[in-house]
């Protein structure tokens, strides 16, 4: 067919074409973590073990490792939050918080991590969880906040601790190998006192 002879095709009006249905809204509840929780947990954590370097772990964690951290985390009161789809209560992603240090004089110290499953991201959802749990931290009566990042691959995690008010402390090169590569990390700080 010669292109002059070529006609656009007759579109049908909007009352006879097939509807599209409406994406379903990304909804999700913040609660704290249960233990039935861990299973869910353990994948979303594995998934980032075994793709990705924004952990330095390179075995997979088991079930038993989760619980023995989920009870510790409980024994000392401190915050450890899922967001879950309040339709099948999946896990959609989690924040916990852990000891900086064993030693006593760093008990009002504490770590943070968060994770999201691969369907969660780029939604807000990691902002949610950070900010829910800085709340709880502070409420428990903790003091500082300390986010350690890797250097690579976690642009949006150092970007949402910034917009949540952590500020970077430090920068540590070569301190982490994964993937057949040197890695470093970003240290960043939030205090918790009012």
């Amino acid at each position: 067919m010669l292109e002059e002879e070529y006609q656009a095709r007759r579109v049908l009006p909007h009352h006879l074409r097939k509807r599209v249905p409406a994406e379903a809204p990304f909804e999700y509840v913040v609660r704290d973590a249960v233990e039935a929780d861990l299973p869910h947990i353990r994948e979303i954590y594995n998934y980032y073990v075994t793709n990705s370097t924004v952990t330095f772990e390179s075995k997979p964690t088991t079930l038993w490792y989760w619980r023995r951290k989920y009870h510790e985390i409980r024994k000392a009161g401190a915050p450890f939050v899922v967001a879950a789809s309040p339709t099948s209560g999946q896990v959609l992603g989690y924040a916990l918080v852990a000891p900086w240090s064993t030693k006593t004089g760093y008990k009002y110290t504490v770590e943070n991590s968060i994770y999201l499953g691969p369907a969660a991201t780029g939604k807000g959802l990691g902002r949610v969880l950070l900010g829910a749990l800085v709340e709880k931290a502070r409420a428990a009566g903790l003091r500082e906040m300390i986010a350690v990042i890797a250097d690579q691959g976690a642009e949006g995690s150092i970007a949402i601790h910034k917009k949540l008010g952590f500020k970077e402390v430090g920068r540590m090169a070569h301190v982490g190998f994964k993937f057949d590569r040197w890695l470093g990390t970003v240290t960043m700080q939030k205090s918790l006192k009012k």
